[in-house]
């Protein structure tokens, strides 16, 4: 990960939770000096009054990047910050759901190269991954370096339009919630068929981590690893015959579900 000119000219976090934390963590473990890095937050934690960055001290005139990481209801607030690096060589990116564009530009000025990347919370262990759409005024060098800073948290796809948030918030935005859930009542099946809870909820666990490492890492899609150990008139297809049910099972309940949070990801862009 090439950190020369942010190095160089610094890298400003609006905002240091868990999100910027972990962007944050990833950065300095991959040599970006601490002393190269500004961070303006009012409660700053622990662990980031330990690292050795700049809290809440004046601001480089010109930094490479500033990065917004504050919660959609603190925009408001903390905007004003860093308005004053609008317009100039700062490449702005924001990983705030819900803060459109259009908003950045009426704050920073239309001439400001803003990235607007929707991360998800495996970020905080590395195994996350961002979506990215970029303004008129950002060229193929900012996507590249915003690609670099989101990389520390894992990997970035770019999209064609910024209306595609919306589906992205409702897929992998959200999305580890339901795989959340999913584990959740796997194991309660389990422990309603005569499992120990605990047991119940490793294999639970184990089950769908492990599914996942597999789809990531082989070259068959999921529909053919789903074949793959689907034995006729096994139990598997006895399993599959009640979740592929159009009406009943995933293809209708997870369509609604992802409906529901793009449609809520809508609303609240025009809130």
């Amino acid at each position: 990960m090439d950190m020369t000119r942010v190095a160089e000219q610094g890298l400003v976090l609006l905002g240091c939770g868990k999100m910027g934390s972990a962007m944050l963590a990833g950065w300095l473990e991959h040599g970006l000096p601490p002393a190269s890095v500004w961070v303006i937050d009012p409660f700053p934690s622990d662990w980031l009054k330990a690292q050795g960055v700049n809290i809440n001290a004046p601001l480089p005139e010109s930094p490479a990047v500033v990065l917004v990481a504050v919660k959609p209801q603190m925009m408001g607030e903390a905007l004003p910050a860093i308005q004053a690096l609008g317009g100039g060589s700062s490449l702005f990116i924001s990983v705030a759901a819900g803060t459109s564009i259009a908003a950045f530009e009426s704050v920073l000025g239309r001439d400001t190269p803003i990235i607007r990347a929707m991360p998800n919370t495996p970020a905080a262990i590395r195994q996350g991954i961002t979506a990215l759409i970029g303004n008129a005024h950002t060229s193929e060098t900012d996507m590249e370096q915003a690609e670099n800073l989101l990389a520390a948290v894992g990997q970035t796809v770019r999209l064609e339009d910024e209306a595609q948030m919306d589906a992205v918030t409702g897929l992998s935005g959200s999305g580890p919630a339901y795989v959340f859930h999913l584990i959740e009542t796997l194991a309660a099946a389990g422990a309603a068929h005569g499992l120990p809870a605990e047991l119940a909820m490793k294999l639970a666990k184990s089950t769908v981590a492990g599914a996942g490492a597999l789809a990531m890492a082989s070259d068959e899609d999921p529909a053919q690893l789903r074949i793959n150990v689907t034995s006729p008139n096994g139990t598997t297809q006895a399993a599959l015959e009640v979740l592929m049910h159009q009406e009943t099972g995933f293809p209708d309940l997870l369509h609604r579900a992802v409906k529901a949070a793009t449609n809520r990801s809508k609303e609240l862009s025009r809130e």
